[in-house]
């Protein structure tokens, strides 16, 4: 696999008002949307469908595919909703890139909308990003003044308007389904599926629901071809993504290279683990996903070859966790914001999650026992699969993925009283099996 980045998303980033119209069209802006305007919206599918675009927002499924679904025109209206509420703990890809580049969001939801026969697109955004949701507003009147939004937009005779929507900041409303009763004016919660959203999503009419990255990538794809863009990645894992790297590496922050690359690769571009360090454990895709450590260091990081190793390869939030970082504290930290962040609508989440965090906090303090560990692994296999949305199956899997590869780890806190890592302890970690 080469270690060479693809900076097309990032590619324009560290220049003066990247954020600008200006810069944008200096550097190609829009000409994907031309081309794409003087295509039949079908072609414009195809090329998305053929490029195997797979969802950039965590569950990987075909992009063009989605579009598909879509039931044939019956004169009523029908949308694209860009999901934006970027909250899962160490995800950070979609909020930088709607800051550095939101033209590059917008020619794709236009082309997008074109492409499934749309005239109304919202961007739903996370509520606290007051900052991004400035820019969004700025970003988009540059686009209608410049005659990308509006009436016959350039001539073709598609029109397009988009709206901005600040949501509350509700962890839930990242789930497509929340989002949309988010929109919509009503409490975030799931919906029960199906319908899906293809069928009967915002105002019971047929919606697409993509996140940022995702829309983000179709003008580089219609512009240069689906060929262009499956000449990276793999086989079945197409195309580029932004790595978003955190942690304990020396350079944190965005890598935009091609999918299948591996952490190995990615931490000599990071700089490696701090000085004087060791790798413990990392997360390939955020805190919703079975986490990795050292022995995974060589797993190509696509869909298929994450999945095969027992991670899911998800928003690319790489957590990178050194030999100071006690397990039992990160996943007790993660357990306790998805109990938080539980909307409280099916019983095994919100009653799973709280009980999930009472366990593991008492594990924590060194107090339980062993049989607290198969407490553990109980209550989140009564979790896993019977909640109403994936929230709850997140919060098992660093509980689950913890245990299994760090299970000494729990029991040093158990032979101890407490947690190994606790600088005032004068015990060391090895010496709780002595």
């Amino acid at each position: 696999m080469t270690t060479t980045l693809t900076p097309i998303l990032t590619a324009f980033w560290d220049e003066p008002h990247s954020w600008s119209r200006k810069t944008y069209e200096r550097n190609g802006g829009y000409e994907a949307l031309r081309k794409a305007l003087a295509m039949p919206a079908a072609d414009v599918l195809a090329a998305v469908k053929d490029s195997g675009l797979r969802g950039r927002g965590g569950a990987g499924f075909p992009t063009g595919l989605k579009w598909s679904f879509l039931p044939k025109p019956d004169g009523g209206p029908r949308y694209l909703v860009v999901n934006a509420d970027e909250s899962e703990p160490g995800t950070c890809k979609d909020i930088p890139l709607l800051m550095a580049s939101p033209q590059t969001l917008i020619e794709g939801a236009i082309i997008t909308s074109y492409a499934i026969g749309c005239h109304k697109a919202f961007i739903y955004l996370r509520g606290e990003v007051v900052h991004v949701y400035r820019r969004l507003l700025g970003a988009v009147a540059e686009a209608k003044a410049a005659g990308y939004l509006g009436e016959n937009i350039l001539g073709s005779g598609f029109d397009l308007d988009i709206v901005v929507h600040a949501g509350a900041g509700a962890y839930i409303c990242g789930e497509e389904t929340a989002l949309l009763d988010s929109l919509e004016g009503r409490r975030g919660q799931p919906r029960l599926k199906p319908p899906f959203p293809a069928v009967a999503g915002l105002y019971a009419r047929p919606t697409v629901v993509n996140n940022v990255e995702s829309i983000a990538s179709v003008p580089s794809i219609v512009g240069r071809g689906a060929g262009w863009f499956k000449s990276m990645g793999t086989d079945r894992s197409s195309g580029f993504g932004i790595f978003s790297l955190s942690g304990h590496v020396n350079r944190p922050g965005q890598y935009e290279a091609p999918l299948g690359i591996t952490l190995r690769e990615l931490l000599a571009m990071a700089g490696g683990i701090r000085r004087g360090h060791e790798l413990k454990f990392w997360t390939p895709g955020g805190s919703s996903t079975p986490i990795f450590t050292g022995k995974h260091l060589d797993v190509p990081l696509d869909f298929e070859s994450v999945g095969a190793a027992g991670s899911m390869l998800g928003t690319r939030a790489l957590q990178i966790f050194d030999d100071t970082t006690c397990v039992v504290r990160a996943v007790l930290r993660w357990t306790e914001f998805y109990k938080h962040e539980s909307c409280g609508k099916c019983t095994p989440c919100r009653e799973g999650t709280y009980w999930l965090a009472q366990v593991l906090k008492r594990l924590e303090a060194g107090q339980g026992s062993e049989e607290d560990l198969a407490k553990l692994l109980d209550i989140c296999d009564n979790i896993l699969g019977r909640a109403f949305c994936a929230l709850g199956d997140g919060a098992t899997s660093p509980i689950t993925s913890s245990i299994q590869h760090f299970r000494d780890e729990y029991l040093a806190h158990l032979a101890q009283g407490g947690c190994p890592f606790d600088p005032s302890r004068s015990t060391l970690f090895e010496e709780a099996f002595a």
